[in-house]
């Protein structure tokens, strides 16, 4: 066996994979879609992966999306055809050629994706939702490196895509709704996993380096080499990741490192996967620009507020993957890992600008055992075990402003425990269809020291810090889903799935005066979903239609107060197709019209805040789109046109304020001089379009991320 070949090896195409990401409508989707003739929107087949491959000669897609392979929904080898639901993927190559100085512009080309640029690393996340703040944000989607969860579930990160090794992968995948009975706390309105690039036995490395305005510079290089023996092999990985930029606002920049070693090794009954991550971040931050249309005007767009805001975080994760073979079939995998991060900010968003420090530890254990069966049945068996060790503190060292009082707000340690067995099992009905079922048990227990006073902070008494305690959380999550196809190019999908998770940490103990502890409860959001995927008339495609209702949605109102037992409902339609054009263009799309709407009525007796049922939740658009035209005038070179489209959407939850939304275009070229030499180039925001990255509402004005201007940027790719 070679070690480019094992689990997490496979998803690597040689040949340029796209994919569109909508129009401002369905209509021009289809539309746009239907143009030219397709190929594959994912990867394909298991090949050999190299760094080389990642850099190759553009070449135009081929079709390849019924055969390709995915990993996240069972942690094996899974054929997408047979996928009871969405999966979406990029490869390794595309990541590569997108040239992104932001993970946004990476993930935001699949379709109910929708992630939005803070300043610098920054990022808040929305998928099959509106885009989630503070616990919400940070509990509500399961972010995975090699299917190992990046933070612990009660700890996760509100940016917690900063932490990702993306520059250099194998491929990103992304799953919309509730995960399989796989995965359980956090994945609730989607998981992204973050495949990393196999090592090679053959030699091989590549660097690349790319420039841009106001200081941008990254770079990014990895180098494999290997021993090829007849009955065993060993190969080693080193990757490496460089950010510079010196701030698009006054007052802001940031410098961040990344780092990562993976180990493969493969023999006749075994196969070991084993990587190291490591990232440093020292930000500069930025606040929000406030004041009506405030992106707009040229004189404020760049200013800064909080010119004293910052972000220092670091983080080292590492796991071993290893999975036996029996005569049998079966297959035993076990998945040590452990982890540690730090973090440091001003909470540049919030009247107090307080100081919170944050961190965890983790160790875990990932255990399952495949059984095959004749006539296409099996099912996975499985646990998965963490404990947590974890600390928070806020610290205000301004003075008081509102309800926000000058000391020490929290100041507490945390210790969580996990243990969540389940069973998923797949059954042949016939040829051509097949049953997935499943079923996961997750308990989670919190043991909480409060190192500070008990009781109220002050005498506004806005910050509650509750005496010592435990608490547990027990969830149950079922799914049900079917496939069949109806033609080799035609395949059907439904599944009904619930998501859950355990309350954040935060959640639980950085308490206000409305609060009464141990009230929160596990929030649970029940889906169902049907869509298609496959070829027709030229075009590859693949369409989901969904609707999701959540009950006991903990999350931050428009005044900063906590909301603990909230319900939303969403529904929606999500598309994503490609079509080549002749020899050298090709058209890809990926489109989202979603609703998501208040479940429930709050009277605050403030028009902004108060919450009606039937209205939209804020930061929630329900269109948004990506399409990209490309060309291949010769086979060693390639440019793509690609039109950015953002819906409008309310700002605050009383659907009084709103953003316009906005349409950007950019423009991408690389150029392949020889084997060893790659040039590239793009050029964003070509229009120089006014806009904002994120539109709020708070506390009676409007503020905003500002998006930047055209910016030029230039790279060049070795490799040896």
């Amino acid at each position: 066996m070679n070690p480019t070949k094992g689990k997490f090896s496979n998803l690597q195409p040689t040949a340029y994979r796209h994919l569109l990401r909508g129009s401002t409508c369905f209509s021009a989707l289809l539309l746009s879609a239907s143009l030219a003739h397709i190929a594959p929107a994912h990867a394909q087949e298991a090949v050999e992966t190299s760094a080389a491959d990642q850099t190759a000669t553009i070449t135009t897609p081929q079709h390849t999306l019924l055969k390709t392979v995915v990993v996240t929904s069972t942690r094996t080898n899974t054929p997408k055809a047979k996928h009871p639901g969405n999966v979406a993927r990029l490869d390794g190559q595309e990541v590569t050629d997108i040239q992104a100085d932001h993970i946004q512009q990476v993930i935001n080309r699949l379709p109910g994706v929708n992630v939005q640029r803070g300043n610098g690393q920054e990022n808040l996340t929305a998928i099959r939702s509106p885009v989630l703040t503070g616990g919400a944000g940070a509990g509500s989607f399961l972010y995975l490196e090699d299917g190992v969860p990046m933070r612990a579930p009660g700890f996760a990160n509100v940016n917690g895509l900063f932490d990702a090794f993306d520059d250099v992968v194998s491929s990103i995948e992304v799953i919309r709704g509730p995960g399989s009975a796989l995965y359980g706390s956090n994945a609730v309105h989607g998981l992204l996993n973050f495949i990393s690039l196999p090592s090679t036995t053959t030699p091989e490395a590549t660097t690349s380096l790319r420039v841009g305005p106001h200081g941008v510079l990254n770079s990014w290089g990895t180098a494999s080499a290997g021993i090829d023996a007849p009955t065993y092999d060993h190969a080693i990985r080193f990757s490496y990741s460089l950010a510079k930029d010196d701030g698009f606002q006054d007052d802001t920049g940031f410098d961040q490192q990344k780092a990562q070693l993976r180990y493969d090794h493969t023999d006749p009954a075994n196969e070991v996967v084993a990587t190291l991550n490591v990232m440093n971040l020292n930000q500069e931050t930025g606040g929000y620009v406030n004041g009506t249309d405030a992106y707009k005007d040229d004189a404020l767009r760049k200013t800064n507020a909080n010119p004293e805001a910052y972000r220092d975080a670091w983080s080292v994760r590492s796991a071993v993957h290893w999975t036996h073979e029996f005569n049998d079939g079966s297959s035993l995998t076990l998945t040590p890992y452990a982890r540690t991060n730090r973090m440091e900010f001003r909470m540049h968003f919030l009247p107090s600008q307080a100081i919170e420090k944050n961190g965890h530890w983790s160790v875990g254990l990932q255990s399952s055992y495949k059984q095959p069966f004749g006539n296409g049945h099996s099912f996975i068996i499985g646990n998965d075990f963490e404990y947590s060790d974890g600390y928070l503190s806020e610290l205000q060292t301004d003075p008081d402003i509102f309800s926000y009082e000058q000391g020490l707000h929290y100041d507490y340690t945390v210790q969580a425990t996990t243990i969540a067995p389940y069973l998923h099992a797949t059954w042949a009905l016939s040829d051509a269809t097949e049953l997935t079922t499943g079923v996961r048990f997750e308990f989670t227990n919190y043991e909480y020291d409060n190192l500070t006073a008990d009781g109220f902070f002050g005498t506004a008494n806005r910050f509650l810090r509750t005496p010592d305690r435990s608490d547990q959380f027990a969830d149950v999550t079922p799914k049900l889903g079917i496939t069949h196809a109806f033609t080799e190019d035609f395949i059907g999908f439904a599944n009904i799935s619930r998501g859950a998770r355990a309350p954040q940490a935060t959640d639980l103990y950085r308490m206000q005066f409305n609060q009464v502890p141990g009230e929160a409860k596990s929030e649970k959001l029940d889906s169902v979903e049907i869509g298609s995927r496959g070829q027709f008339a030229g075009i590859e495609f693949e369409m989901a239609a969904f609707y999701m209702k959540k009950k006991n949605f903990f999350f931050r109102d428009s005044n900063n107060f906590n909301v603990i037992n909230g319900r939303t409902k969403h529904y929606g339609i999500e598309l994503e197709a490609f079509r080549t054009l002749g020899e050298q263009f090709d058209i890809s799309a990926a489109a989202t019209y979603a609703v998501h709407k208040y479940d429930f009525n709050r009277d605050v007796g403030d028009i902004n805040s108060n919450i009606t049922s039937g209205d939209d939740v804020d930061t929630a658009p329900r269109t948004i789109a990506n399409v990209r035209l490309g060309y291949s005038p010769i086979e060693a070179a390639r440019f793509e046109l690609e039109w950015v489209h953002m819906g409008e959407y309310f700002t605050d939850p009383g659907n009084q304020e709103s953003y316009d939304g906005h349409d950007l275009f950019n423009l991408r070229a690389a150029w392949d001089i020889n084997e060893n030499l790659q040039l590239s180039g793009s050029l964003t925001n070509i229009l120089d379009t006014r806009y904002a990255e994120r539109a709020d509402f708070n506390r009676g004005s409007d503020r905003y991320f500002v998006g930047e201007d055209r910016a030029l940027n230039a790279g060049i790719t070795i490799r040896f």
